[in-house]
């Protein structure tokens, strides 16, 4: 849907800025979907609220196969959460990442998360390569190209749905048990963990509001207008940065256990932002291609860092609150963005969205190292701790 969704209300005739607010539309979807999650999903249960995510994105595909209008196709993506990020940011997502630090020990957070990542940023590359099949069905299929892109979006819906069949099969231990001060509306966050965490978002919409900027949609929209790249070349494209983003989780892991968690997540997002910048001014598409491709093998490499961080730093009966909160901020930068990038687009310049996209981003970084230094994961004081002893 990232490498799809602007060509294709593009070739609806759709404006600029009326693509980018049908993407923050759908971004603010899955922010609405996100604080349903963080408020009520460890009560409603967690697996039920993932099937009833994954039936309510068929539905949302199945919006565009049947309605052309304006009206229809921002309904479709609200209610779908059709987003164009090229990656699943909607409710769901928040509610795994609380899920899967519930089933691992401390010590095995991250790259639990790093691999939870790789699998998921390993389905965003097939869907990605995916973003060639307007083009095949048109040619195979001999039908019209508008019509391709319907038989495109019901395969969506299908996976969405088979999502849903496959979550069933989830194991009830992933459900919180609920005692008496826990799961009720006697329960209250601590303090302290609100405190963390409603910085931590703070800071995180800064990186989301670059992030919506940066949307597969959007960015695939500029390379066809910058250097009329069609669908067919922009899927692989599309493809290979999602399995540039996946190794990277790995990496990622591997050095937080040498350098730390935050200091991962800072000093590999800004190259990625610098990178970013310098695509713009690529003299042709080749070159422009491996800025990209640069970027993107560091750009992700915050995710499961990030995640395991803000996991690790409130108590287990806290997490999906606290990714709640986290991933709703997020979805509420992300929705701002692209309309503000589409207007850009089509009344400033093709390429002011990167900018504008890496500026922030880079802000990010600087304020999060800035603010959370000092707070160190249990781990990793820890760690510290053994290493203190030792030298002693």
């Amino acid at each position: 849907m990232g490498v799809v969704l602007g060509i294709y209300l593009a070739r609806r005739s759709f404006s600029a800025t009326q693509i980018g607010f049908v993407l923050g539309i759908g971004l603010a979807g899955a922010a609405f979907g996100t604080l349903i999650v963080g408020l009520r999903a460890d009560r409603f249960g967690r697996r039920r609220t993932l099937v009833f995510l994954s039936v309510l994105a068929a539905f949302g595909a199945l919006g565009l196969v049947f309605t052309h209008s304006f009206l229809g196709i921002l309904l479709a993506a609200f209610f779908g959460t059709l987003n164009g990020m090229g990656s699943d940011r909607a409710g769901a997502y928040a509610l795994e990442q609380a899920i899967i630090p519930h089933t691992v020990t401390a010590e095995r957070r991250t790259i639990a998360l790093s691999w939870y990542n790789l699998v998921l940023d390993s389905g965003h590359a097939l869907g990605a390569l995916a973003g060639s099949l307007p083009l095949v069905f048109e040619r195979w299929m001999g039908i019209g190209l508008l019509s391709a892109y319907t038989v495109t979006f019901a395969i969506y819906a299908a996976c969405n749905l088979l999502s849903a069949m496959v979550y069933l099969f989830l194991s009830p231990e992933i459900e919180v048990v609920r005692t008496p001060g826990f799961g009720g509306r006697e329960h209250k966050i601590s303090p302290q963990s609100r405190k963390i965490v409603t910085r931590f978002a703070a800071i995180s919409g800064l990186d989301s509001l670059g992030g919506g900027f940066l949307t597969d949609a959007l960015f695939a929209y500029w390379f066809f207008l910058r250097f009329g790249v069609a669908e067919g070349a922009l899927g692989p494209l599309f493809s290979a940065a999602h399995l540039l983003n996946s190794i990277s989780y790995l990496v990622a892991a591997r050095l937080a256990r040498k350098i730390g968690l935050l200091n991962t997540m800072v000093f590999t997002h800004i190259p990625s932002s610098l990178f970013l910048m310098a695509v713009p001014l690529a003299p042709s598409f080749p070159v422009a291609v491996v800025l990209f491709l640069a970027r993107e093998s560091l750009v992700e490499m915050d995710v499961p860092t990030r995640q395991s961080y803000l996991a690790a730093v409130v108590q287990p009966q806290e997490r999906t609150f606290a990714s709640g909160v986290a991933n709703l901020t997020r979805n509420i930068s992300w929705a701002t963005a692209p309309t503000l990038a589409g207007y850009l687009m089509q009344h400033v310049a093709p390429a002011s969205p990167l900018f504008f996209g890496a500026g922030a981003k880079i802000t990010y970084d600087l304020l999060l190292y800035s603010a959370f230094r000092r707070l160190k994961p249990p781990e990793e004081q820890a760690a510290k701790g053994e290493a203190i002893t030792a030298l002693s």
